[in-house]
């Protein structure tokens, strides 16, 4: 038998509100590449992405149905940062929700361009910060909200990209082994007969 232990763990789901899409359309990433640590922050929430080093190249790989948003990090290259923030900006239809990564040193150079930025989020950042901040921007702009998540203390496990992680770091694991996962977190404390599990996962 299988036991998942409950250690006074809350196990939770959580899914899209009525009412709100889900982020389809990419969020577009200034520089290309980006930093590996936003990556990663971004794909183990469930955004899909694609980087571009200029105005240009953003322009070339934009969807047809727009950016769903985008992540600017200014703490690289301050003055190509900021003069991508003002084209997307500036564009028919500006582009939202826009946020910005600065360093601890960069907040005065925030001043007197509010209208560039919707939130920033100063670098190095702790994932966890990162997708709150996405999660309100795009709860504010009625873009939409995160895929669906299963969560159980440390491990979090994304039901739409089949991805898990404990702490922030990644798993590598079979599709066998995600399910039995995922089944075992969403029933913590329960226990569960070799042949319940083949026929349930």
């Amino acid at each position: 038998m299988v036991r998942l232990q409950s250690s006074g763990h809350a196990v939770r789901t959580r899914s899209v509100p009525s009412g709100l899409v889900t982020v389809m359309e990419p969020i577009l990433i200034f520089p290309d590449p980006p930093p590996p640590e936003l990556a990663q922050a971004l794909d183990l929430s469930g955004y899909p992405w694609k980087a571009a080093s200029d105005e240009l190249a953003a322009s070339r790989i934009e969807p047809e149905s727009g950016w769903g948003g985008a992540i600017i990090c200014a703490y690289l290259d301050p003055e190509r940062a900021f003069a991508l923030c003002r084209a997307l900006r500036k564009r028919d239809v500006p582009l939202e929700p826009l946020l910005l990564l600065v360093s601890g040193t960069q907040l005065g150079d925030l001043e007197l361009r509010d209208d560039l930025y919707d939130d920033f989020c100063l670098a190095p950042f702790h994932p966890r910060e990162l997708e709150a901040r996405l999660k309100h921007l795009y709860w504010n702009t009625g873009a939409g909200v995160r895929p669906e998540l299963v969560e159980y203390g440390e491990l979090v496990l994304n039901l739409e990209t089949y991805q898990a992680a404990i702490g922030g770091a990644p798993l590598d694991l079979t599709y066998m082994e995600y399910e039995l996962l995922k089944f075992l977190s969403s029933n913590p404390g329960k226990v569960f007969t070799r042949e319940t599990l083949l026929s349930r996962v």
